[in-house]
């Protein structure tokens, strides 16, 4: 395969460095640029493609988690952060790994080998959109076709996705990110890392669940629970 692009973004020069030289220690990498500084980093994603960002969460003028929502398009991304803490709020916003300091080679080895296979996965998605309200899938060998309007929920389940009708189930390769740009607001919503449902299939909410017309209940994310609420209209 062709080497992915990559950039850095550390505010501190030593953290920047390290994770420089590991990745001109990967031949399937290539180091496009390196920053110190995140507004300069943001506008250069806005004009450039990458493959993978290497983040710091903590930083001034724009943190690494808002750098990320900022994006249209992001690439992936594997924070680092001095704080375990970040992990759970880096995964939130799309994250495919996090490294904590003093970043190990070994764990950035992991890391780099998560991106490249979701990066592939990603290039080889078996979820096809044809027109703005149906999909068709390859499921059991077959390509199946799926009105948007009839998906309850989609669940990932590892590298593949489990996609729900009704009392019907099917199962393909693919990744939840990818199924974000085809199940859009106003018709689904994403509540937490694993899961997007369709809004018209809600029956009820209780606390950080969601009960759906078919009896399954999904855990909302705490920081999607406002959100989804106010798409709701519930004040």
């Amino acid at each position: 395969m062709e080497k992915l692009r990559c950039i850095v973004l550390d505010d501190e020069p030593i953290g920047r460095e390290i994770i420089e030289n590991f990745v001109k220690e990967i031949p399937f990498l290539e180091l496009t640029d390196s920053f110190g500084d995140s507004v300069e980093a943001l506008m250069f994603l806005e004009n450039n493609s990458v493959d993978i960002v290497f983040s710091d969460i903590q930083m001034p003028k724009i943190n690494g988690l808002d750098l990320v929502k900022a994006l249209e398009n992001p690439p992936v991304i594997i924070f680092i952060t001095a704080h375990r803490d970040f992990a759970l709020d880096g995964f939130e916003t799309g994250a495919t790994d996090y490294l904590v300091k003093p970043v190990r080679f070994d764990r950035f080895i992991k890391a780099v080998n998560k991106a490249k296979d979701y990066i592939n996965l990603k290039q080889n998605s078996t979820v096809h959109q044809v027109n703005s309200d149906r999909i068709f899938i390859k499921s059991d060998g077959k390509l199946t076709k799926i009105l948007l309007d009839e998906i309850l929920y989609v669940e990932a389940q590892g590298d593949y996705l489990k996609i729900v009708i009704n009392n019907e189930s099917y199962t393909t390769l693919s990744t939840l990110k990818s199924m974000d740009e085809v199940l859009t607001l106003p018709k689904f919503f994403r509540v937490q890392r694993s899961f997007i449902v369709n809004l018209e299939a809600i029956r009820s909410l209780n606390g950080n669940m969601v009960e759906l017309t078919n009896g399954k209940n999904i855990s909302i994310a705490l920081n999607k629970k406002e959100e989804l609420y106010q798409i709701l209209g519930i004040r």
